[in-house]
């Protein structure tokens, strides 16, 4: 590993266990094994660089997410719902650290314009991975409308269900219970 891969992920570990405020310069260099000088040089400040691990998590985040789904082989979109939620429900508890790190960028884009634009863009790209995922297609073949109406639905679906985790994993439903409550929002089929 290059010493700003180190850095990165003494980064993304210090996220995990101190959070965002709480994270030195001093930490991160104790964290990672490099030089504190060494921020500087590979990131230009300690925020730059906190700012960067909390992006490449949210975005290693959605990429196991999205791999987990696509290897689920459900056909129907009920089905697909439900591989969504299992992925989920499997995937939270392995991978907590990424969470944590992700959910602090939330609050994170209401100081930094460079951060909330790069959230934004993953954010844009999480909502239409997510509609294709659902409707078994392509991202390029899922239009504007889709994305913002079932792609926005579902991002805040699995953002709301990590967000639960998070504060309270002993109380989170099952995916059976999860699906049922999806569908009471939706009108009887005659």
């Amino acid at each position: 590993m290059s010493q700003r891969e180190d850095l990165l992920a003494g980064a993304k570990r210090c996220l995990a266990e101190k959070g965002y405020g709480k994270t030195t310069a001093r930490d991160i260099a104790a964290a990672s094994g490099a030089h504190l000088a060494s921020i500087g040089y590979h990131f230009g400040s300690k925020d730059r660089l906190m700012n960067t691990a909390v992006l490449e998590a949210t975005s290693e985040w959605g990429d196991v997410l999205t791999r987990l789904v696509r290897e689920s082989s459900a056909a129907a979109p009920e089905d697909r719902i439900r591989a969504v939620l299992t992925s989920l429900f499997e995937a939270v508890p392995a991978h907590r650290d990424l969470m944590v790190s992700s959910v602090q960028a939330f609050a994170q884009v209401q100081f930094d314009d460079e951060m909330r634009a790069a959230l934004a863009d993953g954010i844009e790209g999480a909502r239409g991975e997510l509609a294709a995922l659902l409707l078994g297609v392509a991202p390029e073949e899922v239009d504007a409308d889709t994305v913002a109406g079932l792609g926005s639905m579902l991002y805040n679906i699995v953002t709301g269900y990590v967000l639960q985790y998070l504060v309270s994993p002993e109380h989170m439903p099952t995916v059976d219970q999860a699906v049922a409550g999806i569908r009471a929002l939706l009108p009887p089929t005659p």
